[in-house]
């Protein structure tokens, strides 16, 4: 009889000897028998810790017979894909003498896998010395099965979550670069009449046709400014009032070279929509332009207030000059294009004139989405 063909006789035999230990009435050993958990038993006395006995449930889970699993060790049951670190605790919990739980790939006698939830527990005598190793197992392959399937969904939904947000990003990139191309066109095209009209000043001989133009050209370059605001924001739909109102305003009144023209701001942030930038360059414009002309006889002092104000904001331009008399044409025309640009943008125009203070006031409706979104 060879060594191995002597163990498994061992191991058959120490399972014998346990079996009847148990009378056939022992509810415990019946029980042992009959569960549909699959349970082993193992003799650390032997040679390679054998199993000595299993029950029905753990051939049927295992595939082996009792012929071909008795006197094997436990390891019969490991392959290529069980953890290693799994098996090493195992390992060391048996050495020590101390219970474990541990989930581990474990192989059938066909080759098939199954996790399996193993519980290895020693079994003492009144000594205190382990006599057996008391093994169960629970295939949970269906749970694992469905954690990797709710895994694979979910790496799915996020792929096509990233593809989806990816595709977004590169149209509203797309968007933003075709918005920036017509903003750009846009200013270049304002660029071009400008310069058209200057030249066209240069050369003009009438003075009425001069001014005339000159007028044209101012509005241009308002509008002008609008869009290199525009060009220069990551943000088209919107643009902060007060900061163009700033830069319009500085350069309206520094382009008169007057050093008697005081200027002074008070300018909170006040987002609006991009769509009301060309009428409000031009409110602007005109009332700064107005305030401006009036200062050009003696001097004084412009004051310009963009604020917010209980659903609304406001433009207030205030001067303070000594009256003179201005051109009624001129005059018509720009209150005329101050009342159709504060026709589009529902505003409201107010304006006192008293002794040497003249003062107009433009409340425009504010977008509260557009506000809380910035």
């Amino acid at each position: 009889m060879t060594d191995k063909e002597q163990q498994q006789t061992d191991a058959r035999s120490a399972g014998d000897r346990l079996v009847s230990g148990h009378v056939s009435e022992d509810p415990f050993a019946a029980a042992f028998k009959a569960t549909r958990m699959p349970m082993i038993v193992t003799d650390p006395n032997q040679h390679d810790n054998p199993i000595i006995f299993c029950n029905a449930a753990f051939n049927k889970l295992t595939g082996y017979t009792n012929e071909e699993i008795i006197g094997q060790n436990c390891r019969i049951l490991q392959g290529p894909e069980s953890d290693p670190k799994a098996v090493e605790k195992m390992r060391k919990a048996i050495a020590a003498g101390e219970d474990i739980a541990v989930d581990v790939t474990n192989y059938r006698k066909d080759g098939s896998t199954f996790w399996n939830a193993v519980f290895i527990s020693p079994v003492r005598d009144d000594s205190g010395k382990i006599i057996y190793f008391f093994a169960s197992q629970l295939d949970f392959t269906h749970v694992k099965s469905r954690e990797a399937d709710l895994a694979a969904a979910r790496h799915k939904a996020e792929e096509e979550v990233a593809s989806q947000t990816a595709n977004l990003r590169s149209a509203l990139s797309a968007k933003s670069l075709l918005v920036h191309e017509v903003d750009h066109r846009v200013k270049n095209n304002l660029l071009t009449m400008a310069s058209i009209v200057k030249m066209q000043a240069r050369v003009t001989t009438d003075q009425g046709q001069k001014q005339a133009l000159e007028s044209v050209l101012n509005r241009i370059e308002a509008l002008s400014t609008v869009q290199r605001k525009l060009f220069t924001l990551d943000d088209v739909s919107k643009f902060d009032i007060s900061e163009f109102t700033r830069e319009l305003v500085t350069d309206l009144v520094e382009a008169t070279g007057r050093k008697d023209i005081h200027l002074s701001l008070d300018l909170s942030p006040v987002h609006v929509p991009a769509v009301k930038a060309t009428p409000l360059s031009l409110v602007v414009n005109e009332l700064v332009g107005d305030a401006v002309l009036r200062g050009l006889s003696q001097g004084g002092d412009i004051h310009v207030v963009v604020r917010r104000t209980n659903g609304h904001f406001i433009i207030v331009v205030e001067d303070t000059s000594e009256p003179i008399e201005v051109d009624k044409e001129r005059a018509q025309f720009s209150r005329k294009l101050l009342e159709a640009s504060a026709l589009q943008l529902d505003a409201k125009i107010e304006r006192t004139v008293q002794n040497r203070k003249t003062s107009v006031s433009v409340t425009v409706l504010v977008d509260v989405n557009l506000e809380t979104t910035h």
